[in-house]
């Protein structure tokens, strides 16, 4: 064709865009012309383009040649390689842009080129290292939300760029979305699948129009695709800082440079609808979406997704040799199942709440008639289902007659019916382990009649629907929904008018009644959605509980909860999670949010008996009701628990100290230490963490809690290597050294005249990811320090017992007998208890320095707490349990080893464990990006785990102690889908 350098593109007058035909050799020819040096040229992929990375001889990334589709002139390229510097200019350091090349005197290179469609343009781009976001790899929310952030600073920096080669008619701009679906459909082969996207080209269509002519345009890049937002190469998680590929280049809606970023994400490993919304608010705090623009941005979404459908098909049939192309039909195809996975409405106002133009909700309207004839509403129970329900105590949310018996309780008690509150996260219908949430969140009210009952129209309307086991009938702008047993036959008809007070249905005593009211030009609603959707469904319903004579469900936002912690909560005091789910309830091994959504604990050894442990509870119930005073006072229980906790240790360790938590206890034993042999000095492992009291954490090295941990030590610690055989300075069979050169050190200080009055270190090493120490590490240290007078203190706030599963105690897998044991976390299940236990000769030498006591360590309720987890822990065979599941599950875990390169190393004992993660298994380079990123798909997989060591590379797996298989294989199984969709390793 001939090429206008004045002319602009118009899809619609061209019969198709076939990518020009370009061998590497030509291409190699056309970089060295523009270059003036020698250079190598690869094909990279492209719809329309020939796009070629050009190396030196040497290999090394030149530039990126990029020969147009003869159909693009001139005017089209100039206007692409001005807005690519003017973004580069506006974001000089925030962002990549792959500006044309130029010579030395300023000009662009480039040329014009012949090919089998015509002369077309030749030019160099800058190469931006790092590579693209494309590939089914799951995206983070922090890598959405980074895009989200690109596509607000080039639509910043585009607002007011004018330019002749931006009048272009693009098959990509989605203001022309109708015309090119309508002329492409033609070419997806299935009948279904055709069908599927003009009737979503349709709708979306329709819903863009309604506010077309208020939504703003301007220059837009329009293509900021994952496969056109680069990596930052320093990043080892996806984090965009790079954009490629000007092509699409042209005047639209300036929403649509969202629109299309949203819908590369939704063909990504493990993502759905709603995991675009953090680029949402990215990208609206950086440039505000209006409500139309809100209003359009999914049906936008949707548009992109058919559009990208058809177009892909077409060019398959045009361009059948362009395996670019045809590579991408199925990961289109996804794109657009997912886009149209959820009803366009909710979507929208899923939108809307997430940037919060939400409308405050509303209530039915007040009825003429009650809904419910004959059956008063003082008389009505509210079955209560949330989170933190009473009902729901004891595991009743597993149960799965729990609605029934707490219906039949009511009805018994004289209640005439039971009512489930609208828009309430119903914990009964949470399944345990489940990698995506179940639909928990109301959308009306279910009530089970305790007497039979007519239902009566509320107001005059229109049946729409009359059948076994429902009606639903007109009523003004909402649509009424009643559902019943379907042995019930209404005695209305479809399409019949029906007056204020007319019978619509008889219920027998028992039946159960669905009760929903949602705005008639939306679509049908399920009685239950997921929790990540509500804000969008319930947008489009009514609490239709004044219709039953009942108040509306209180649904005043409470506000940004997580604000409200910081603002009166000492920050320092950090939380789990930049985006924590609210967690309101627990039970044995599972957490439960707020919005029913349930999590498997790997974390929690503070209870290792589980959550809301019934004998726990009825222990402190009951004690409470007696007494609880400060435990100066003389009463049983203190006695009878510092004599079970006594027994359980060797001799000569018989006297026990009772305080409030492990920091508390790690304090007060170094204090037993030093007062009992007169020696202040102390030695400590480093990379360790024993508490935040003054002396704990003196002797606390460990770089995560405290960066400058070794700097800032008192000159009363001493510090010996972290005795880590895997990735210390000796590792394997070396770990050997580190015993004999810690008892140098502290033969060192005795002979500088500083003998150490105790050493510290915990016993199996918690802050490594469950480190054994080496055999014999804590004969020769224990040896050494009470040979120059001092005392060996054992932390096993973490490890002790029973967590270990073979050993009760850290220090019997190292066959050594401490004089110091500080215990906590798992002696209260929760409860803030610790302990220091010592021989009664260490002991009465804290009188030289005064007299001790702590207030409620060892109250009556601390003290019964601590002898119902000793009197359960051996009940339940805990620590069985904890060899059992504990070597299930590090088995599972080492078979994730053999086939994930990032695994390094499985770690621990019982149900202390931890699973560590590197670059690369020779350097042990510590994967501490990919740690968390991974805990954060954890998370939305449905299990709580978290980083710990001083990289923050290793999973710290201590969960209750009652973890069963079945949980410990949820657990695994999510990590093969999580390190699989993260790319660490083979699909599953």
């Amino acid at each position: 064709m001939p090429h206008d350098a004045h002319r602009t593109i118009d899809f619609f007058a061209e019969d198709a865009l076939p990518a020009p035909r370009v061998t590497p050799a030509e291409a190699a020819r056309v970089a060295a012309e523009l270059l003036g040096v020698t250079a190598r040229a690869e094909a990279l992929g492209s719809q329309q383009d020939a796009n070629f990375l050009v190396r030196a001889d040497d290999g090394a990334p030149l530039a990126i040649l990029k020969i147009a589709n003869p159909a693009f002139g001139v005017l089209e390229i100039e206007a692409q390689d001005t807005a690519a510097d003017l973004i580069a200019s506006a974001h000089p350091e925030q962002l990549r842009v792959a500006t044309v090349l130029r010579h030395p005197d300023g000009s662009p290179r480039r040329t014009r080129v012949d090919t089998e469609s015509g002369p077309a343009v030749a030019r160099l781009l800058r190469y931006l290292p790092g590579g693209a976001l494309s590939g089914p790899r799951h995206l983070s929310p922090s890598t959405v939300a980074a895009m989200g952030t690109v596509a607000a600073k080039v639509s910043t920096a585009l607002r007011e760029f004018r330019h002749p080669g931006l009048d272009r008619v693009l098959q990509w701009d989605l203001r022309h979305a109708d015309r090119v679906i309508a002329g492409l459909a033609e070419h997806i082969d299935g009948p279904e699948e055709r069908t599927a996207v003009r009737a979503a080209t349709a709708e979306a269509w329709a819903r863009v129009q309604g506010v077309a002519a208020r939504l703003p345009s301007q220059a837009v890049h329009l293509d900021l695709t994952d496969d056109n937002l680069i990596r930052c190469p320093d990043a080892r998680v996806p984090l965009p800082d790079g954009v490629i590929d000007f092509g699409d280049l042209t005047t639209s809606w300036a929403i649509g440079e969202l629109a299309v970023c949203l819908s590369s994400v939704l063909h990504h490993d493990g993502v759905e609808p709603h995991h675009v919304l953090p680029a949402v608010r990215a990208f609206h705090a950086m440039r505000p979406l209006s409500p139309e623009e809100a209003e359009a941005l999914w049906p936008l979404v949707v548009l992109r997704a058919a559009g990208l459908v058809a177009s892909g098909r077409h060019q398959a049939a045009v361009d059948a040799d362009n395996t670019y192309v045809t590579a991408a039909l199925d990961r289109e195809w996804r794109v657009f199942e997912q886009a149209t996975q959820v009803p366009m409405p909710v979507m929208t106002h899923l939108v809307r709440h997430a940037i919060g133009l939400a409308e405050a909700p509303t209530g039915a309207d007040a009825p003429d008639f009650p809904l419910l004839r004959g059956l008063p509403a003082d008389g009505i129970a509210r079955c209560d289902l949330a989170v933190d329900a009473d009902s729901m105590d004891h595991g009743a949310w597993l149960e799965a007659a729990t609605e029934d018996r707490l219906t039949a309780a009511a009805l018994s008690g004289g209640a005439v019916a039971t009512a489930t509150p609208y828009a309430q996260a119903r914990l009964t219908r949470t399944p345990p382990l489940s990698a995506v949430s179940a639909a928990t969140v109301a959308t009306g009210i279910d009530l089970r009649l305790g007497r039979d009952t007519w239902v009566q129209a509320p107001a005059a309307g229109r049946v729409l629907a009359a059948a076994p086991g429902l009606v639903e009938m007109a009523c003004g702008p909402r649509v009424l929904t009643l559902s019943f047993p379907r042995t019930v036959t209404p005695p209305v008809s479809s399409g019949s008018s029906v007056r204020a007070g007319e019978d619509l249905a008889s219920l027998p005593s028992g039946a159960v009644l669905h009760v929903a009211l949602r705005a008639a030009d939306g679509p049908a609603v399920p009685p239950l959605v997921r929790p990540e959707y509500a804000p969008g469904w319930l947008a489009l319903t009514v609490d239709p509980a004044p219709l039953l004579g009942l108040p509306p469900a209180d649904r005043t936002p409470e506000g940004d909860l997580l604000g409200r912690r910081d603002a009166v909560f000492a920050t320092v005091q950090g939380h789990y999670y930049a985006d924590p789910p609210r967690i309101e309830r627990g039970w044995r091994h599972h957490l439960l949010s707020a919005d029913g959504r349930s999590y498997l604990d790997i974390v929690n050894n503070v209870t290792p008996l589980g959550h809301a442990h019934p004998r726990v509870e009825e222990a402190v119930s009951r004690q409470l009701r007696k007494l609880n005073t400060n435990s100066r006072f003389h009463y049983a229980s203190v006695v009878e628990f510092t004599e079970r906790l006594a027994a359980l240790l060797p001799d000569p360790l018989d006297t026990v100290f009772l305080v409030n938590s492990g920091s508390e206890a790690v304090d007060l034993g170094l204090r037993l230490a030093m007062g009992a042999t007169g020696l202040h000095d102390v030695v400590a492992l480093r990379e360790a963490y024993h508490g935040w009291t003054y002396a704990s954490d003196a002797v606390s090295t460990s770089l995560q809690d405290n960066p400058n941990a070794l700097a800032t030590r008192p000159g009363w610690v001493h510090t010996v290597d972290s005795p880590n055989s895997y990735r210390g300075r000796h590792r394997g069979k070396d770990a050997v050294r580190y015993g004999p050169e810690a008892v140098a050190v502290i033969d060192e200080l005795a002979a500088s005249g500083r003998p150490a009055g105790a050493f510290i270190g915990e016993t199996f090493y918690g802050n490594a990811g469950g480190v054994a120490l080496p055999d014999g590490y804590l004969t020769k240290v224990y040896a050494a320090v009470r040979r120059h007078g001092g005392l060996a203190v054992a932390d096993e706030v973490q490890v002790g017992y029973g967590r270990l599963g073979q050993w009760f105690w850290g220090f019997e897998q190292q066959q050594v007998v401490p004089d110091i044991v500080c215990v906590a976390k798992a002696m209260g299940n929760g409860h803030p208890l610790g302990a220091v236990v010592t021989s009664k000769a260490v002991a009465d030498r804290y009188r030289d320095q005064g007299y001790f006591f702590s207030s409620t360590g060892g109250s009556p309720v601390s003290s019964v707490v601590g002898l119902t987890v000793l009197d359960t822990l051996r009940d339940e065979d805990l620590q069985g349990n904890a060899v059992r599941v504990g070597g299930h599950l590090k088995r599972r875990l080492e078979a994730l080893a053999d086939r994930y390169g990032i695994v390094g190393a499985v770690h621990g004992s019982g149900l202390y464990l931890g699973l560590e993660l590197v670059r690369d298994r020779t350097t042990l380079e510590p994967a501490v990006e990919e740690t968390a990123e991974l805990c954060d798909r954890m998370l939305d997989l449905g299990v709580v785990v978290q980083p710990t060591g001083d990289h923050l590379n290793i999973l710290k797996i201590k969960p209750p102690l009652c973890i069963d298989t079945t949980a410990a294989d949820f657990f695994a199984d999510m990590l093969d889908v999580a390190l699989a969709q993260l790319g660490h390793g083979p699909r599953p």
